[in-house]
């Protein structure tokens, strides 16, 4: 659990606030230096999520039927500069909001997103530990590399939050990096890396049932193994 490696919860969040005002608002930078795999990310993440969209995009064949989620609105969450929302939700999705803590990469995204940008309805400045979705609003809220910057309970609170902001048919997706075994804590970053079962057991507690999990293929040997997981 990151309460037995996350002595002080003001410090794990104010470090981690600080880490990010340092870092370039840049593809790179978002990456940690690994800029290089964003094309592999988005085309996995794009594969990923087309199995449940109701409406496809160009090259895909349309999967109608029951359940299916819609695509009027998307919540990019840690979107950074909007690298997720430029390549993966706005080709996909009517409008989308973004929610990252640094002021400084939601200013570079304005630019960074181009003319497509104007579909950006929302840029919301803020931790998710204190960022609740509008309700009944999202047909995906996609979560991806900031998990690790909530603690366990805040995680599970901000999952439920999320559970209220679909609207129906809604999913919410996690891409993140997963530990081998147990929780590490990155002293670096102000982040934690949790085993499989734990993220699992997480998503249990706030409440969403996993539809689908996946692990990330081609991605550097060197880094953690990354899975994919959807849910409502």
């Amino acid at each position: 659990m990151s309460s037995e490696v996350v002595e002080d919860e003001f410090e794990f969040y104010s470090k981690a606030e600080k880490y990010w005002k340092d870092v370039p608002a840049t593809v790179d930078g978002m990456l940690g230096g690994y800029g290089h795999i964003s094309s592999i990310d988005i085309n996995s993440s794009r594969k990923f999520l087309q199995r449940f969209l109701r409406v496809a995009p160009r090259g895909f064949r349309s999967q109608d039927g029951p359940n299916r989620t819609g695509t009027t609105r998307a919540l990019d969450c840690g979107a950074g500069i909007g690298r997720i929302t430029k390549w993966l939700l706005l080709p996909l999705f009517k409008t989308v909001d973004m929610v990252d803590v640094t002021e400084d990469f939601l200013t570079k995204a304005k630019s960074y997103l181009g003319e497509e940008g104007r579909r950006v309805r929302n840029y919301f400045c803020c931790g998710l530990q204190d960022f609740s979705p509008e309700p009944n609003s999202y047909d995906v809220i996609w979560i991806q590399w900031v998990i690790g910057h909530l603690t366990d309970n805040h995680l599970s609170d901000f999952l439920k939050r999320c559970r209220a902001g679909l609207r129906p048919n809604g999913i919410v997706v996690i891409k993140d990096n997963m530990a081998q075994e147990g929780v590490i804590m990155d002293d670096v970053d102000s982040s934690v890396c949790r085993d499989l079962d734990v993220v699992r057991k997480i998503i249990r507690r706030a409440g969403l049932h996993l539809l689908a999990e996946e692990r990330q293929e081609n991605f550097p040997d060197e880094i953690y193994h990354v899975y994919t997981f959807a849910m409502r």
